[in-house]
């Protein structure tokens, strides 16, 4: 029986397109959805009678509110609901599982002279992105490749065409241009830059064929110095070219997609990926799919489909899907209105594209039972580690979530403490908490800082702050005794009292509250491994802050406590000028010809800059 509260939203919902979001009794959205009328989709779930799925009706029975937001049409409503499912990964739709960031290639598009850099986000800038990748170690392997073909800057820096410095032996060795010389072509460069684009493409025919008309027209020129040099990345293209198999006649770029459910439930779906460019496989990826237990697969290839086309860095011509989807015209029109050319979706049934699909299939199989291997493996080590951990320190059952606590500071500044979270084994980095330590007198002092820092935590708790819930289950500081003393005397003061250890540094021993005795794990323990772990976990987050602290710190520019010079002035200054020195050396009619500043405020600035004189 729907709630009070949906009943009152049943009777006014709207006839139009939109979204609708499901909420269970703690306000948490559990479903989201997208309808071309709401009022007939979202009264549906509550008709007496309806015959819905297992699966539906335990999402009804939750149903304690809802939501929903109008939009102009269908498509509007698809992307609506593409973009709310991300955000919030609701518990019952399918969800495209992206705690794993692939690596992508962004070629820097926005920049006088473009770089080639690895990176794991993509965002909505100028550039161009080629991926995903399988793993670092592939991305890495591409990069190389291409830096070896095409000679785009190869150190990482991004220059704008003046000479800042002697070309790098990179440049000696003919594979970079050396804008940071002052020595690029412009247009010899965004020729390479255009080749690099084509080449992540698949599209290394054209290239080839450039190639080696260029290094003809050098050798019949007689610049055998540069036709060498052609000679020489042609011969680095076709080695990748011939790598790379020739699986389908058409010349057209396709993405194959194919499911495999892992019927154990555990893991939901895996779906395959076959990347194909100009009838070339050029890479391969496989996905994993949450909440789709109870779903058909069609089901699943849809939500997929959405998902991954909506930050994918890449849409070709063709899509081949193992089975038709409901939405296959709205999801076509939105992928055209993405890519602004068409876009076709194919359910192969005979040929040379359901072979490719069947390929696809087996790649997932294979994809899915080494995973499921992996978790098993994983899995075991941790459960075991985890009891031997409870069986150590006397723990009625094994920590489901453990909180580890560092303390750093740099000679007494930048005192920072870190609380990072192990849950079920795993670390939960969206958990991590970081401090800044707020005693009065400024002085280093580890227990005292670590006594403020589980006090203001567990203080955070009482008050029933949703970021330092729940409470852990083990509580570990990163030192001996004393630390332990300050963990117990915060405990005290706030009067909320927790299983504690502390990890002693020298040995590698827990001490334990009321013992004299430390327990010493095995050195072979895999409880052992686990809390050093953590603990080196807690070490790097907390240090990893206090040096974020000290290089804000040390970057921070005098120009900024100039009253009118704000970001971009002082930006356009340190570049006219080049350092602070030239800047103090400069008179006020020269500072006021630097871009962006006026005579006034050239008085101002040289009057700030040599007022302790």
């Amino acid at each position: 029986m729907p709630t009070p509260a949906v009943l009152e939203k049943l009777k006014s919902l709207p006839t139009l397109p939109g979204c609708y979001l499901h909420k269970d009794a703690a306000g948490t959205i559990i479903y989201v959805g997208k309808a071309i009328n709401l009022r007939n989709r979202v009264r549906s779930y509550f008709q007496k009678g309806a015959s819905h799925s297992p699966k539906v009706r335990r999402l009804v029975s939750n149903i304690a509110d809802l939501e929903y937001i109008v939009c102009e049409n269908e498509l509007e409503a698809l992307v609506l609901e593409c973009t709310l499912i991300k955000k919030h990964q609701p518990h019952y739709n399918v969800r495209l599982r992206d705690d794993k960031q692939y690596p992508y290639l962004c070629l820097t598009l926005s920049e006088p002279y473009p770089r080639l850099l690895v990176t794991r986000r993509i965002r909505q800038d100028k550039n161009r992105y080629f991926g995903p990748y399988a793993n670092a170690r592939s991305v890495h392997r591409t990069l190389e490749l291409v830096q070896r073909v095409f000679p785009l800057v190869s150190c990482g820096k991004s220059f704008d065409g003046r000479a800042v410095q002697k070309p790098c032996l990179y440049h000696h060795m003919g594979q970079c241009l050396a804008p940071c010389a002052g020595l690029a072509d412009q247009a010899e460069y965004a020729t390479a830059v255009q080749e690099v684009a084509g080449f992540l493409d698949g599209r290394q025919e054209p290239i080839l064929k450039k190639l080696r008309e260029r290094m003809e027209e050098a050798a019949e020129d007689l610049d055998f110095e540069r036709a060498a040099r052609l000679r020489d990345r042609l011969q680095a293209a076709e080695e990748i070219l011939q790598r790379q198999k020739v699986i389908s006649t058409d010349m057209v770029d396709q993405d194959v997609i194919a499911v495999v459910e892992d019927e154990s439930g555990l893991n939901g779906a895996c779906v395959q990926m076959f990347y194909i460019r100009g009838g070339r496989l050029i890479g391969q990826n496989h996905f994993l799919v949450e909440g789709s237990g109870e779903e058909e697969q069609a089901s699943v290839v849809q939500e997929f489909v959405k998902q991954y086309y909506q930050n994918a860095a890449y849409i070709p011509q063709e899509i081949l899907l193992p089975q038709s989807i409901d939405e296959a015209e709205i999801v076509q029109s939105w992928l055209k209105q993405r890519k602004g050319r068409k876009v076709e979706i194919h359910v192969p049934v005979r040929g040379e594209k359901k072979k490719l699909i069947d390929m696809a299939s087996e790649n997932a199989a294979h994809a899915l039972e080494q995973i499921k291997a992996e978790m098993r493996a994983k899995l075991g080590s941790t459960e075991h580690a985890l009891a031997e951990l409870a069986e150590a320190l006397g723990l009625q059952a094994p920590p489901e979530r453990i909180e580890c606590y560092d303390i750093s500071n740099t000679q007494g500044a930048h005192q920072v403490a870190s609380m990072v979270v192990c849950r079920k084994g795993e670390m939960c980095k969206q958990e991590y908490r970081r401090f800044k330590i707020k005693r009065a007198d400024g002085q280093p002092n580890d227990y005292a800082s670590m006594q403020e820092t589980l006090v203001r935590r567990l203080n955070q708790a009482k008050a029933g702050n949703p970021k330092f819930l729940p409470l852990p289950s083990l509580l570990i500081v990163d030192g001996g005794r004393g630390q332990v003393t300050s963990a117990l005397a915060a405990m005290e003061e706030t009067g909320m009292h927790l299983p504690l250890a502390g990890l002693a540094k020298q040995f590698e021993h827990l001490v334990l509250p009321g013992q004299a005795e430390p327990v010493i794990l095995p050195r072979n323990s895999q409880a052992l491994f686990l809390v050093q772990r953590i603990r080196d976990e807690a070490h790097r987050f907390a240090n990893t802050f206090g040096a974020k602290l000290r290089s804000k710190s040390m970057t921070h520019s005098t120009l900024s406590d100039i009253p009118g010079i704000g970001p971009v002035r002082r930006k356009a200054l340190q570049l006219h000028f080049g350092s602070m020195k030239k800047l103090r050396a400069a008179a006020v009619e020269d500072i006021a010809l630097a871009p962006g500043m006026s005579r006034t405020l050239a008085e101002t600035v040289f009057e700030f800059l040599h007022a302790q004189e």
